[in-house]
C-alpha cells in the first residue's frame, strides 16, 4: 500500500463499518497488545482490526472481525503505539533520495514525515520539488511534502541555481501530498512586509494548508510578534525554554528538534516538564539527520527516547511524536493515532523508555520486522540533468583561494566565522592575522573557508576565514551540500588541497571529499543534484563515517562536524555566514567586509 493506492476514508467507509460490525472479516487483527491511545493519553488492553489499509475496529475484543484469510498477530503483551511522525525534516540532509531515506527510517518506526525539499529546490527549482514529491507518493509510508518557500532564502544575499515565487507555491498547493508551505526562512522579509513572502503565505492559507515557520533570531520583541502575525504556524529554531514558551503563547507550535547536530530538546522541553505548559503546543522533530545517524542511532525513535530521558512523561513524549504533529497539519483524521478510519500505521515495541520497533505496520501492511525492512521502496525517475549539476566553469588553482592583504599591511583584523558545537548559529569573531608576501595567512585555530559557485559555471570563489574546527596540517574538506544555496563550501588550511578537493567534486558530480597531505582521504559521492545518493543508506553511512574519521584524523573533534560545515552558507541564521556574494552579517542582513579598515 502506498499513498497513491490507499483508499480515502469516505471511499472505504462501508467496508470499515462492515468489519467493525462483524459482517466482513478484517485483513489483519492484532491481539494481546497494550494499546497506547494518544488521543486520551492512556494504555488499554484492547485489540485492533485493520481493513483496506485503515483501522476498522479498536476495542476490547476483535474476535468478531476474524474470518477466513484474516492475519492474526499476537502482540504477546507488547505495546502497540501509533507510527512515529517527524513533523519537520529535510530528506536531502540524509544524503539519500526519498526512497532510500524511507528505507532507512521505516525500520525505526517512522511511518509519516513532513519534508521540506528546499535543498533540491535551490538546485533544480520547482522541477526538483516535483521529482521528490513523485517519488514520495510511491513509498510504503506517508511522506508529505511542504512546498519550499525561500529559494533563495535571503534575496540579495545569495544566488541560487533556481528561484521560486508565489506562482510556484500556488501551483504546488494543488499537488496531491503537498501539505503546506515549507519553513519561511526569510523572517526579515516577513517582518518588513515583503510582498513576495506575504503572497506565498497567502496562497498557502487560501488553499487551507499549513505555513511552516523559521524564526532564527533571539529577538522576541516586536519583530518576533510581527513575524507571528504574518501567518507561520510553527517554528523549530528555538534553542531555550523562553523560545519555546514565546512560540506557543503566540498560538504557534514549538517544534523541538534533535537532529544529527541540533540538540535543542533538553533546553526547551522544560516548558512542559517544569513550567507545566499544555503539551499540545509542542512537537518533536529531527530537522536534519544524516545517513550515519539514521543507520547507527535511529530517527524519531531516537528523539522519543531522548525526550523521555529529559524527564518528559513517556505518553506525553509519544503524543509529541504522533498526534500533536497530525493535529498541527490538519491530519488528525488520517494519521497520528490508533483509532477507526485512520491509516493503519502502528508499531509493536516492548517499552517507550527503551523504544525499539519490533514490528512496523504502515497503511495496514507489515513494512519492517526486528529492524529489517520487508517492503519495497521503489526509486523514482531521476533524469540525467538532475545528476549533472556541478558546473565550476574552470579548473581551480591554489591562487583562487588566496586572500590579498591591503598594500603595505603586515597584519590585518579579519571578521571570522565562529562555529558553535551542536547548534546552528555561528559567532561573529574578529581575529588579528599575519600577512606574508602580500597575502593573509590564517594561523592557530583559524582556517580558510571558500564558497565556490557551482550552478552557472561563473568560476567565482569567495574567500573568508572560520574558527572552531581544529584542523591541522595541510588539508581541505569540500562539499556541494551547502545549505541553502548549495554552491560548494571548501574549508581548509592549504590552498593547494582546497583546489584539489573542489576539482574532485567537479569530476564526480558532487558530494563531499577530504584531502590531506596531497591525497584524497575520503569521498562521499552524491550525484543526485550534488545532494543525494541513490545507494542504500548503510552504504552512504559507511562513506560518511569514513569522512568523519578523516575529519577527526585532520584534527576536528566537533560532534557531527560535517553538519556544521554544510551550514556555513545558511545566510538566514546568525551571526556570520558566507555566500557567493561575500561575507554575510546575518545580524544586519547585509554583506560585510572580510577585513576591517584600519
Amino acid at each position: 500500500m502506498t499513498p497513491e493506492t490507499l483508499p480515502s476514508w469516505p471511499d472505504c467507509a462501508a467496508d470499515l463499518v462492515a468489519v467493525a460490525a462483524g459482517r466482513c472479516p478484517a485483513d489483519t487483527v492484532i491481539r494481546g497488545a497494550r494499546v497506547a491511545l494518544v488521543q486520551t493519553r492512556e494504555v488499554v488492553e484492547w485489540e485492533v482490526a485493520i481493513a483496506r489499509g485503515r483501522f476498522a475496529y479498536v476495542g476490547p475484543d476483535a474476535a468478531h472481525c476474524i474470518g477466513e484469510g484474516t492475519e492474526v498477530i499476537d502482540a504477546g503483551g507488547r505495546l502497540l503505539v501509533p507510527g512515529l511522525v517527524d513533523a519537520h525534516m529535510h530528506v536531502e540532509s540524509g544524503m539519500l533520495i526519498p526512497a532510500e531515506f524511507a528505507a532507512a527510517v521505516i525500520p525505526h518506526g517512522t511511518t509519516a514525515m513532513f519534508t521540506d525539499p528546499h535543498e533540491i529546490a535551490n538546485v533544480l527549482g520547482l522541477r526538483g520539488v516535483r521529482l521528490m514529491h513523485d517519488e514520495a507518493r510511491g513509498l510504503p509510508c506517508s511522506m508529505f511534502v511542504q512546498m519550499p518557500s525561500c529559494a533563495p532564502s535571503a534575496p540579495g544575499l545569495e544566488t541560487t541555481g533556481h528561484e521560486l515565487g508565489p506562482e510556484d507555491v500556488a501551483e504546488a498547493m494543488g499537488w496531491p501530498g503537498v501539505i503546506g508551505l515549507g519553513e519561511m526562512m526569510n523572517f526579515p522579509g516577513v517582518v518588513a512586509g515583503d510582498p513576495k513572502m506575504l503572497a506565498e503565505m497567502a496562497a498557502t492559507a487560501r488553499a487551507g494548508k499549513t505555513i511552516g515557520g523559521h524564526y532564527a533570531s533571539p529577538d522576541l520583541g516586536p519583530a518576533f510578534h510581527a513575524y507571528a502575525a504574518g501567518g507561520p504556524a510553527d517554528d523549530h529554531e528555538g534553542t531555550c525554554e523562553d523560545d519555546a514558551v514565546a512560540r506557543v503563547r503566540q498560538g504557534m507550535r514549538s517544534m523541538m528538534r534533535l537532529g544529527s547536530a541540533w540538540y535543542d530538546v533538553e533546553r526547551q522541553i522544560t516548558a512542559v516538564t517544569e513550567r507545566g505548559l499544555d503539551p499540545r503546543g509542542f512537537v518533536l522533530c529531527t530537522d536534519d539527520c544524516h545517513s550515519g545517524t539514521l543507520v547507527n542511532d535511529g530517527h524519531m525513535d531516537r528523539v522519543l527516547r531522548h525526550a523521555i530521558q529529559c524527564g518528559c512523561d513517556p505518553l506525553v513524549a509519544l503524543q509529541m511524536c504522533t498526534i500533536n504533529a497530525a493535529e498541527h497539519f490538519g491530519l488528525a483524521r488520517e494519521i497520528g493515532a490508533i483509532a477507526p478510519g485512520r491509516r493503519a500505521d502502528c508499531v509493536l515495541t516492548a517499552s517507550l523508555e527503551d523504544f525499539r520497533a519490533e514490528r512496523v505496520i504502515a497503511m495496514g501492511r507489515t513494512v519492517a520486522e526486528d529492524g529489517r525492512l520487508v517492503a519495497p521502496c521503489p526509486h523514482g525517475d531521476w533524469p540525467e540533468d538532475a545528476r549533472a549539476t556541478v558546473n565550476l566553469g574552470k579548473r581551480l588553482a591554489a591562487a583562487d583561494f588566496a586572500v590579498p592583504a591591503p598594500e603595505g599591511a603586515t597584519t590585518v583584523r579579519a571578521n571570522v566565522i565562529g562555529v558553535v558545537e551542536n547548534q546552528a548559529p555561528t559567532k561573529a569573531l574578529q581575529r588579528n592575522l599575519p600577512v606574508r608576501g602580500g597575502l593573509v595567512e590564517p594561523e592557530g585555530a583559524v582556517c580558510r573557508i571558500a564558497l565556490v559557485e557551482r550552478h552557472r559555471g561563473t568560476g567565482g570563489v569567495v574567500n573568508a576565514f572560520v574558527e572552531g574546527f581544529g584542523y591541522r596540517g595541510a588539508m581541505a574538506l569540500a562539499s556541494t551540500v551547502a545549505h541553502d544555496s548549495h554552491h560548494m563550501i571548501v574549508v581548509g588550511t592549504d590552498p593547494e588541497m582546497m583546489a584539489a578537493a573542489a576539482n574532485r567534486l567537479g569530476e564526480v558530480g558532487g558530494g563531499a571529499t577530504l584531502w590531506a597531505d596531497g591525497a584524497e582521504r575520503a569521498l562521499v559521492p552524491l550525484p543526485v543534484a550534488g545532494l543525494m545518493s541513490d545507494r542504500p543508506a548503510a552504504e552512504v553511512a559507511a562513506a560518511a563515517d569514513a569522512l568523519g574519521a578523516a575529519m577527526r584524523a585532520a584534527g576536528c573533534a566537533l560532534n557531527n562536524a560535517f553538519m556544521q560545515h554544510s551550514l556555513l552558507a545558511l545566510v538566514v541564521i546568525p551571526e556570520l555566514r558566507i555566500s557567493d556574494l561575500g561575507l554575510v552579517d546575518v545580524r544586519r542582513f547585509q554583506i560585510t567586509d572580510l577585513l576591517e579598515t584600519p
